[in-house]
């Protein structure tokens, strides 16, 4: 058993609902919504006009600049135009809209790469991460080329692959790890050779036990050491990740890759083995449907701009209408003006809720009693800076670190006075004094 960090919690995982539930292909609807901004950095641009024919996998955007990547057809038909659309931010952002024929009809330019694999350089890798359009499919959204990228230039000595999952609810990572362990370790063979590195670590949390089974089975005689870490929850932070594997703490204002590491998440290094070896760009991501309110919890393959709707409508839609939708986690998720919303890259997993579950507090009252201080992973002192956020005191703010803070959500899920406590990290982050 690997280390662990301090702070933390064990709330109810509520992944039984979908923990053996295998993956199921959803159709794509017959308007697909494919938002121009699906990753950090910028947006991209359009690469055709309306009323052309796309085909599937087909470059339909891109940006020149280095922090982006090409976002590609999801189905073949007409490219209707931009729209405004609900985008999983919560905004209405420019999104390109598909009017899909059913053909699938592929983009003749994508080709395999068949020569011998130990043919390719790291810039032939980096290359292809940008062709594929992958980016952190664990919710980061972070370029793949760009990380790639900036790892070779640094000192790597450590690669840690995340299949820890510790979000509460979300199987999409664990049934990707049962179902096609083998490609995810090919792709983490290729990351070690983009990086130069004879080893690598894939770090699974111990209630992943078939996980852990299969990815030690697909992993046997080569240099990759399955890890398996103690269940908490965030254990899947970065920060926290390389804690435990390393006992290396990142300082304030760093990265990780200024400590030696560097960390995908394991759908992540699927996609880049799909893209080389097959040809297959990032126009699809399995994505968990679940909450008290689904009828039928499911994880699905899901085309990149898929509505909401569709996903709920095959889960055998609910059981009652939903108080609450999120994208993502319950812990780091964001909550959903819509169900007219798509799937974008980063979008591992989709959540309804009921009323009963809220527990919102309209005026919370802190009763100091130290809590979300002994809970918080990033050792910070969630109620002195809430306490200076609701005050405006963003310097004193910045002064106790509040950047560090990860949103993780840890210090609200204790607060038996129900605080607003990341909604005040998040005020006080974005207030900051430039200088």
């Amino acid at each position: 058993m690997a280390f662990t960090f301090k702070g933390g919690i064990h709330p109810d995982y509520n992944k039984e609902r979908t923990y053996a539930s295998p993956i199921e292909v959803l159709p794509p609807t017959e308007e697909m919504y494919v938002p121009l901004s699906q990753h950090i950095g910028a947006p991209c641009i359009p690469t055709v006009k309306p009323g052309d024919y796309v085909k599937m996998g087909q470059v339909i955007a891109d940006n020149s600049v280095a922090m982006s990547c090409p976002i590609h057809s999801p189905v073949s038909g007409k490219f209707k135009g931009i729209i405004q659309h609900w985008h999983p931010s919560g905004t209405r952002q420019p999104t390109m809209l598909i009017e899909n024929d059913g053909l699938d009809t592929v983009d003749e330019t994508l080709q395999p790469y068949e020569d011998d694999l130990d043919d390719l350089t790291p810039s032939d890798i980096i290359n292809y991460a940008r062709e594929s359009g992958t980016v952190g499919m664990g919710g980061a959204g972070f370029p793949l080329h760009v990380k790639l990228r900036t790892a070779l230039d640094k000192k790597i000595e450590t690669i840690i692959i995340n299949g820890a999952e510790c979000e509460p609810f979300i199987t999409a990572d664990h049934r990707a790890m049962v179902e096609y362990p083998r490609t995810i370790i090919n792709g983490v063979k290729l990351i070690m050779k983009c990086l130069n590195k004879d080893n690598a670590i894939i770090a699974i949390e111990s209630n992943k036990p078939d996980a852990i089974a299969t990815m030690s089975h697909a992993a046997e005689d080569s240099d990759i050491t399955i890890v398996e870490l103690p269940t908490k929850y965030p254990q899947g932070g970065e920060k926290q990740l390389i804690k435990a594997i390393t006992g290396r703490e990142i300082p304030p204002g760093k990265l990780p890759m200024d400590i030696g590491c560097a960390v995908f998440n394991v759908d992540t290094c699927a996609s880049l083995y799909r893209y080389i070896t097959k040809g297959r760009p990032l126009i699809k991501r399995v994505c968990t449907v679940s909450g008290s309110a689904v009828r039928s919890p499911k994880n699905l393959l899901v085309r990149i701009g898929t509505p909401y709707y569709a996903l709920f409508e095959h889960c055998d839609g609910f059981t009652d209408d939903p108080y609450k939708i999120i994208s993502g986690g319950p812990m780091m998720g964001s909550a959903q003006h819509s169900i007219e919303t798509p799937v974008v890259k980063n979008t591992s997993a989709l959540l309804a809720f009921c009323a009963d579950e809220e527990g919102f507090e309209k005026e919370p009252v802190c009763i100091r009693c130290g809590k979300c201080i002994e809970v918080c992973p990033m050792r910070l002192m969630p109620t002195y800076l809430y306490q200076h956020a609701l005050a405006g005191e963003f310097t004193e703010c910045k002064k106790l670190n509040v950047i560090d803070c990860i949103e993780c959500g840890c210090c609200s899920y204790v607060c038996p006075g129900k605080l607003h406590l990341v909604q005040a990290m998040r005020m006080a982050k974005g207030n900051i004094p430039k200088n």
